[in-house]
């Protein structure tokens, strides 16, 4: 992935903020599920990408219930931890907190908009790579009916399946469209079994693909899937190699790549403030393509898909994005 090209659009209301120093640099991160297979594991990869370079270690965090979140972050800004990042839209109620507290720490965060002179918020445009997959889904079927399953039922994870609902409209507009999320709690990103039966209950109403934005409930999906000769689409992570041959292919975010990116411009002083916006423009979303999926696309899916990722780009074709209309009329 580009790291460059990823990091080429700030927000116009970056503010620079002054590096740290030398001295001064120890960095952190606070993560959900660091094992999820998923969302926090391109995190932790990030910043075990970084460790590995510069053979700086950063300290860790695995949040285990939601009063941790604003616990961490402050116990880290006090120890002189800079900067300091965390992982997931969850945490943005506890930084808009500690960051105040620490206007002289800077903070990053995936996935949410904290608007304070310290914090760098970094967002992506999964309604971008959910078209995509969802275009994939759509000419892999052979039922004509796909499937969606979801984790938390959040905007976010909405724009996840609005996209995708999207795409699959787009490369055949026939398709039938199944759609479930997993529960209203934070529980709902752990529960694997809840959704491999979601998954199954797809299945048995004729659905022949599913998409997963799911967390770590997600591997129940692309394990029931290979279990029934489905094909399942992994998220956030390149998810193929888990069941290779039954996952279609991921819908993937250069999370990884947004962690390793901080943590070196603070280690360099190129620190900014502000929101980053990520989209396919920038190669801060994609759907992945290897060794484990190869025999699942054709040329003609390839084909497909550059001729669509190059008209969002330009805007001929226009995404919805359910967060800033929360409708979905596809």
């Amino acid at each position: 992935m580009n790291t460059k090209a990823i990091f080429g659009a700030f927000s116009l209301s970056a503010v620079m903020i002054t590096g740290a120093m030398a001295e001064d640099f120890k960095p952190a991160v606070v993560f959900g599920d660091r094992n999820d297979l998923s969302y926090n594991e391109a995190a932790y990869k990030g910043a075990l990408q970084f460790e590995e370079r510069t053979g700086v270690k950063f300290r860790e965090f695995e949040i285990q219930n939601p009063p941790q979140r604003e616990q961490a972050l402050r116990n880290f800004a006090r120890r002189g931890m800079n900067p300091i990042i965390t992982i997931g839209f969850a945490q943005a109620p506890a930084l808009r907190r500690v960051a105040k507290e620490f206007p002289d720490t800077n903070f990053a965060i995936i996935d949410a908009v904290v608007d304070l002179p310290n914090v760098r918020s970094i967002i992506f445009k999964e309604d971008e790579g959910s078209f995509l997959v969802g275009m994939l889904a759509a000419m892999a079927s052979k039922s004509d009916t796909i499937g969606f399953i979801g984790g938390m039922d959040l905007p976010l994870i909405r724009k996840f399946a609005c996209g995708y609902k999207q795409g699959a409209k787009y490369a055949k507009p026939d398709v039938t469209i199944l759609e479930n999320m997993t529960g209203t709690t934070s529980a709902a990103w752990r529960d694997p079994l809840k959704g491999g039966k979601l998954a199954r209950s797809q299945f048995a109403r004729g659905a022949d693909v599913v998409f997963h934005a799911a967390g770590l409930t997600g591997t129940g999906v692309l394990q029931a899937a290979a279990d029934d000769g489905k094909l399942g689409i992994g998220v956030d992570s390149n998810q193929n190699h888990l069941h290779p041959g039954s996952v279609l292919t991921s819908m993937t975010k250069g999370i990884d790549v947004a962690v390793e990116k901080t943590l070196t411009d603070a280690q360099d002083g190129n620190w900014t403030s502000g929101v980053e916006v990520l989209g396919l423009a920038e190669n801060g979303v994609s759907w992945s393509y290897d060794q484990h999926n190869m025999p699942l696309i054709t040329d003609e899916m390839k084909t497909a898909l550059e001729k669509a990722k190059t008209d969002i780009i330009s805007g001929r074709v226009e995404v919805h994005d359910y967060t800033v209309d929360p409708t979905c009329p596809f």
